[in-house]
């Protein structure tokens, strides 16, 4: 056997191990073998750096993943990729921060951007690493498939425009939500459609159907559709909610004050669902545990418990001028704000807009220096140090 021979029928073995070895439930360490492995099956893969503590956070969920992958007989593979090692690797398949998880299947690479749970990381394997639009051909089907997600979208019709379209957001958006195509038989008693073909939004025990000329783009819908009426926010979904372009209506919540908190809670969640056709298509309702994204997100200390309006779009803020006491005095604020009635605080003029890079900035040596000093002062110490000899 010649040399070129034998070199290629270790890279085939060693390819061959790597996927028995994750066929077991374990994570395989990936290198450049990952370029012939992704066109055989989907890989779930890390990418993450040596240095990391989020990463290293990771690790026991990442195996909890992986052994759950394996246990439930999933096609997905684990690996995991050291980023810094693997540089051009991983800049290859977009992996710019650390951890970086991606659902690779082919020349195709989805970014995940949720939880880092069990649970949530698999829930994501499975949805993106199967068919991009599930078929539902029976209302028992259908009433299954509705019961099993918060949200999910639906086509109904035969080939035209907008199936090539929404097969194209459905692409793009998998990583999100959960997409299907019905016949008008498989749909509810109550789901009365006047014309077809249609793209329905189905959530919070009701149903939207998307109208290009009232909701713009398709994919455009489908982003700001994509989340219940009334959801817990964390600083992901914070992120993901800004790009809606619709004003957030939220309770933060204190931890300590419960009875307040809950107050609080069950008055948004109230409004968000008895005023829904007033407030839907403007605003998203949801929840906040402490006050450390939302203060992020406007760069102000916002009170615990407190409810607060931000609109997404100018990144102005506004403030309830007394205690909100019940829907009522919720529903006067928000029509109040529609109205142009309240005082607005902070925006996207040039003076928050350098204010926002500032903040940005300095969020991001503070972040540096609490993962690692030492890295801290090699990355802002040395410029300085240097400048300074340059000066002298």
């Amino acid at each position: 056997m010649s040399a070129a021979a034998a070199a290629v029928a270790i890279a085939a073995a060693g390819a061959c191990l790597l996927v028995l070895a994750n066929a077991g439930g374990e994570i395989v360490e990936l290198t450049s073998t990952l370029h012939d492995l992704r066109q055989q099956e989907p890989w779930l893969v890390n990418f993450y750096a040596p240095w990391c503590s989020h990463c290293k956070k990771l690790d026991p969920v990442w195996r909890d993943v992986a052994l759950g992958l394996h246990e439930a007989g999933s096609p997905v593979r684990v690996g995991k990729m050291d980023a810094i090692k693997h540089s051009s690797l991983a800049s290859e398949f977009g992996a710019r921060g650390f951890p970086s998880i991606k659902l690779i299947k082919g020349d195709l690479a989805y970014n995940y951007r949720g939880p880092h749970s069990k649970e949530k990381i698999i829930e994501f394997a499975n949805r993106v690493s199967g068919p991009t639009v599930l078929s539902l051909s029976s209302p028992e089907a259908f009433e299954k498939a509705q019961k099993a997600h918060d949200t999910c979208f639906v086509y109904v019709g035969g080939e035209s425009p907008l199936k090539e379209k929404y097969l194209e957001v459905a692409t793009e958006l998998i990583v999100y939500t959960y997409f299907y195509s019905a016949t008008k038989e498989a749909l509810p008693e109550d789901v009365i459609l006047y014309e077809l073909p249609a793209v329905l939004a189905f959530k919070d025990e009701t149903f939207y159907v998307f109208d290009e000329f009232e909701d713009g783009s398709l994919e455009e819908w489908v982003n700001r559709e994509r989340f219940p009426e009334f959801l817990f926010i964390d600083s992901i979904t914070l992120h993901d909610l800004a790009d809606t372009g619709k004003s957030l209506v939220l309770a933060v919540l204190s931890g300590t004050n419960i009875k307040h908190d809950n107050r609080l809670k069950y008055m948004v969640e109230e409004v968000s669902k008895n005023y829904r056709r007033n407030f839907h298509k403007q605003f998203q309702f949801g929840y906040t545990d402490g006050n450390i994204h939302i203060n992020d997100l406007i760069m102000s200390v916002v009170d615990v418990p407190s409810v607060i309006l931000v609109n997404t779009s100018s990144q102005q803020f506004f403030l309830p001028e007394g205690d909100l006491r019940s829907a009522k005095d919720l529903f006067t604020f928000i029509t109040s704000n529609l109205a142009g009635k309240l005082e607005a605080h902070g925006g996207n003029s040039p003076y928050f807009r350098m204010k926002r890079l500032l903040y940005d900035a300095s969020t991001v040596i503070s972040a540096v220096f609490q993962q690692s000093v030492l890295l801290g002062l090699f990355l802002y110490g040395t410029p300085v140090v240097v400048f300074t000899l340059i000066c002298y």
